[in-house]
């Protein structure tokens, strides 16, 4: 590669900058590398992935002419478009504390390789994150599981409206009439069902081996939820969608280091890797994973039918445990079709405990989401919902994505609820009639012994939603310490407080090299194109006497009520601890930015207080906060006018002079003349 130097002309440098939240950090990274660029005589050009979408998108001519390309990132970037030239990863955080040595290193970081894999370990590839990025693994689990999410929700959704209108209890379960209308928009439902565990599979395999990863993770997943290839009587469920995902992955890295001609190179990605990875998964799950399985699911079953004639507390108890271990794979589907083969004989008191506990997850996981708000992300929330509503009809898969992206805390909690309920089933003697389960076949007048079958399911959905909430407290405050966070968005997907507002836009502006692009302005001329139109003398205070980050979101919360613009004084504070729960909005420099997008206000309203002695806000670099900017906007606020406010602050508060005045100003009114540079 030719030294720019030896040619006479400045250094050129790309960036991506992204965070899982895509706010702050993504704006931040990219003022500090652009600032150290332009004070090191380097041209740079940084493309901001936020929640607004991808700003500055780098070009294939900006991609030509690069000597180097710096992504700082806590989420799933794209690669491939950088194949042949200098790619240094960091986190995020890297590129706000030492952009100055990124630009550095990335000189000698290694080449990317052709079809977008990974740059060759060593050199500084990597080397700045100190441990800050989040592990591949992780990023790849929540990435499957982020796009399974719409599948579990639709497919769980039309079916239980299907049975719940067009559907009546039968000896074969819930019946839906041939060639009626439901029985089409069941079927439907039953499609998105189908896709859910390829989908998990596949996207896992996509973070981890990019796009030739794709078609065998999804193949894969699909072998693994289809047991008749592999002569069980169940297949693996998203258990071994998870496993087949990471295979496909991890196999196509392995296959992307094989050197071959040259002349291959570029089929490789298209033809060769995934036809070879696509065929050595799915013949090693066939021959090699499924075999374990189907035995499992035979001697499941007869050691089942050994415990016919024991406690009937015990029975359910072991049954519980088993509807609720893996959700459609082959342990829950022993259990189930173990009770749903005594009721030819006239046992229905095996089926009426697994209709107990059949419920119990969705239902848990659901009520999980209400109970303890703080510790779940608005996506989880949302999802939380619809669980609810498949668990009122029997559909245990509802719980799947929770146990998949906390599978240590989720599947624990989810035996503990399922044998609590099968457990007091059995006790009581519930029947169930037909092989279905959940409070829609008492409805339906299917279970024998009604109010006991109601106590079981209510007491182990309350159990499974307790201790859900506790393993995940205990968990997080351990890793984060004492700072509860939810999982993350990933990438690819909104970010936790803009899904279920469908789809974000994206901005694919394009700046000059050496510029950072963030737009500002919204559609229509409707936010204001500056800071200082959602400021007023109300809304700013010079001295913020709160001690802690708590103290101080309450004080600035009903700062802002001043305006007459807030509705719900508490629901606003209970928004904002909300967001703080999902990471903390501590952003380093002495600044903190927390807020809300929430139906408490009327109108977007901002707020500004300066603390003498600073406030403990769990930032990157450990700094309390003395510059706190509070910015809450309604649900129906323009576009996503709150992240175009966080994108303008974010952006000027790295201008070290402009803090400093922000720090020195006498008063209210001078602070109001500083903010309106704002823009």
């Amino acid at each position: 590669m030719t030294s720019p130097a030896s040619e006479g002309r400045k250094v050129r440098l790309l960036a991506i900058t992204a965070c899982p939240t895509g706010i702050a950090h993504t704006y931040m990274a990219a003022e500090k590398l652009a600032q150290a660029a332009q004070a090191l005589g380097v041209e740079i050009k940084v493309e901001t992935q936020g929640s607004i979408g991808a700003e500055s998108v780098l070009t294939d001519n900006d991609v030509t002419h690069a000597d180097g390309i710096i992504v700082a990132a806590d989420k799933d970037v794209d690669l491939s478009r950088f194949a042949g030239k200098r790619v240094l990863t960091v986190g995020v955080a890297e590129g706000i504390h030492h952009p100055e040595r990124l630009i550095e290193q990335v000189r000698s970081a290694p080449v990317l390789r052709s079809g977008g894999g990974a740059p060759e370990s060593g050199g500084a590839s990597g080397s700045g994150s100190g441990g800050k990025e989040r592990s591949v693994a992780y990023k790849a689990l929540m990435n499957g599981v982020s796009y399974m999410i719409p599948f579990v929700v639709v497919g769980g959704l039309l079916i239980a409206i299907s049975l719940a209108v067009g559907g009546h209890a039968g000896p074969d379960g819930l019946v839906i009439p041939e060639d009626s209308f439901w029985m089409d928009v069941n079927n439907i439902g039953v499609i998105g069902f189908k896709l859910m565990v390829p989908v998990l599979s596949g996207y896992i395999a996509y973070a981890i081996g990019d796009r030739p990863a794709l078609v065998p993770g999804m193949i894969g997943g699909w072998i693994a939820a289809d047991g008749s290839l592999y002569h069980s009587g169940a297949g693996a469920g998203f258990i071994g969608a998870i496993v087949t995902g990471f295979l496909a992955g991890y196999l196509v890295l392995w296959i992307k280091k094989v050197r071959v001609p040259k002349f291959v190179q570029p089929i490789m990605p298209i033809i060769v890797i995934p036809i070879v990875a696509t065929t050595a998964l799915g013949l090693f799950f066939i021959y090699v994973i499924g075999q374990p399985i189907s035995w499992v699911f035979e001697h499941l079953t007869s050691w089942l039918g050994g415990m016919t004639g024991t406690s009937a507390i015990l029975l359910g108890a072991i049954l519980g445990l088993m509807i609720a271990f893996d959700m459609g794979g082959p342990v829950n589907k022993t259990a189930f079709l173990f009770g749903a083969g005594l009721i030819a004989t006239g046992n229905m008191t095996v089926m009426g405990m697994c209709a107990a506990a059949i419920p119990v997850m969705p239902l848990g996981q659901g009520l999980a989401t209400l109970l303890r708000r703080k510790l779940y992300s608005e996506q989880e929330r949302e999802t939380g919902m619809a669980s609810l509503f498949m668990g009122m009809f029997g559909i245990s898969e509802g719980a799947i994505p929770f146990a998949a992206a906390r599978p240590a805390q989720v599947i624990p909690a989810n035996m503990l609820g399922g044998a609590v309920a099968g457990a007091l089933a059995g006790m009581a003697g519930v029947t169930d009639a037909v092989p279905h389960g959940g409070p829609i076949v008492a409805v339906l007048g299917a279970v024998g012994g009604v109010p006991m079958f109601f106590l079981a399911v209510a007491v182990g959905t309350v159990v499974t939603a307790l201790t859900t909430n506790a393993l995940i407290d205990i968990r997080e405050r351990r890793n984060r310490g004492g700072v509860v966070a939810p999982v993350p968005a990933v990438a690819g997907v909104p970010s936790p407080e803009l899904v279920g507002a469908a789809a974000v836009s994206t901005a694919a502006a394009t700046a000059a090299p050496g510029s950072v692009g963030v737009g500002v302005g919204g559609s229509g001329g409707e936010p204001a194109s500056a800071l200082s139109g959602y400021l007023t003398a109300a809304t700013v205070d010079v001295r913020l006497d709160a001690g802690d980050k708590d103290a101080a979101i309450r004080e600035m919360a009903a700062m802002l009520a001043t305006t007459g613009k807030v509705r719900d004084l508490d629901g606003l504070v209970a928004a904002a601890f909300a967001r703080e729960a999902q990471g903390t909005t501590g952003l380093g420099e002495e600044i903190a930015i927390p807020h809300a997008k929430t139906d408490a206000v009327t109108a977007p309203v901002v707020g500004f207080a300066r603390s003498a002695e600073g406030v403990e806000w769990g930032s990157l670099d450990g700094t309390k906060a003395r510059l706190i900017f509070m910015i809450t906007v309604p649900e129906a606020a323009a576009g996503d006018e709150h992240l175009r406010i966080l994108a303008m602050l974010s952006r000027k508060l790295m201008d070290p002079g402009f803090r400093e005045r922000l720090l020195e100003a006498g008063d209210e009114a001078a602070l109001l003349g500083i903010l309106g540079e704002v823009q």
